[in-house]
């Protein structure tokens, strides 16, 4: 996510994050963030190190679910030259580089049970000792943790620590998701939209349609602040008139007429050349059909005339309405040498 949205909002909810970031930042103690996707998490331990006496120090980044279990201890506590079978040389871990710093550890939830208990003597006793070696090393570091995880039902299930638990969770930041963010979706698209515009060497920035910032305002944004930018990006370089408001929002970048559409698992190895109980067309009805590519070109020209007329030819509400792009729209029509009849480009 780019630093430049870092702390853009102005909703409650929002707010509240900021300043229990802000009242944290000075404090040596860790601080477990907790966050959906796309919230930020890594942006508010930027904000916790950049306020701390540490500013000046390290601030180091271990996301935890990017490494196999066997490298993970490896890559947070180090190892000494043949420890294990690849290590040829000694490595500092992620605890010593980040030593008189900050140590950010990203998907906390997925490490695994051995690696929780060295991190939980790390944290107790301010040291670590690398693999292969049974000479504790001194560290001074704050640890700042981050999961989209529940971790108090993991830790009562016995998925995690609750001793680790307990020592990592001195206060607990836990970021809004975008749609409890009354007000500031359409902060940040403004933002992103203004930003992609000046990227595409637009005159101005023409904003979005009502129907648009209607559609963006209810939308769910499963992927939060990270989704709303694709998809505000994507919308500003596909519209092509800078001197009109952005009208067409796509949430789904796969979705197309033309997706593959897999077939069920039972049905993948054979499927019945026939089924007796399915409705099927009156035969009579295709008797005078003798040249079928022709018939289905009649058929598919009729369907756009007619969608285009109920649209009063603004080609991207009927775009819209027959679930095309609006690039896969023009194309069909001028496979049919269609006229635009002073067609509409806008919402």
């Amino acid at each position: 996510m780019d630093r430049d949205v870092q702390f853009l909002g102005q909703s409650e909810a929002f707010l509240d994050a900021v300043d229990r970031t802000s009242r944290a930042a000075p404090m040596r103690r860790p601080v477990l963030v907790i966050g959906e996707r796309g919230t930020g998490k890594e942006l508010v331990a930027e904000r916790l190190h950049r306020l701390s006496k540490r500013w000046g120090e390290p601030l180091v980044t271990l996301n935890c679910a990017a490494l196999p279990e066997t490298l993970i201890e490896a890559e947070l506590f180090g190892h000494e030259q043949g420890a294990f079978t690849g290590a040829t040389r000694a490595r500092a871990g992620r605890f010593e580089e980040a030593d008189k710093g900050t140590l950010f550890l990203d998907e906390l939830a997925t490490l695994s049970m051995g690696a929780q208990e060295r991190l939980l003597r790390a944290v107790e006793y301010g040291e670590v000792t690398r693999i292969g070696s049974s000479r504790p090393i001194r560290v001074d570091v704050r640890i700042v943790a981050a999961t989209n995880e529940d971790l108090p039902r993991l830790a009562e299930e016995g998925r995690f620590r609750a001793d680790l638990l307990d020592r990592l969770s001195f206060d607990v930041i836990t970021l809004p998701p975008l749609r409890a963010r009354e007000g500031d979706i359409d902060v940040l698209a403004d933002h992103f939209g203004r930003r992609m515009a000046t990227e595409l060497h637009w005159e101005q920035w023409p904003g979005f349609s009502a129907n648009a910032r209607r559609a963006l305002e209810e939308y769910h944004w499963p992927g939060n602040v990270r989704e709303l930018r694709n998809v505000v990006e994507r919308a500003v370089y596909r519209w092509d008139s800078w001197d009109e408001p952005v009208g067409y929002i796509q949430f789904d970048p796969f979705d197309s007429p033309w997706k593959p559409a897999a077939l069920p698992r039972a049905h993948r190895d054979a499927v019945p050349a026939t089924d007796d109980t399915a409705p099927r067309p009156a035969a009579a009805h295709f008797d005078s059909i003798t040249d079928l590519r022709g018939a289905v070109d009649a058929h598919e020209r009729a369907i756009l005339e007619h969608a285009l007329g109920r649209n009063r030819y603004n080609q991207r509400q009927t775009a819209k309405a027959l679930g095309l792009t609006y690039d896969q729209l023009r194309h069909c029509m001028k496979k049919h040498g269609l006229s635009e009849k002073g067609a509409s480009a806008s919402f």
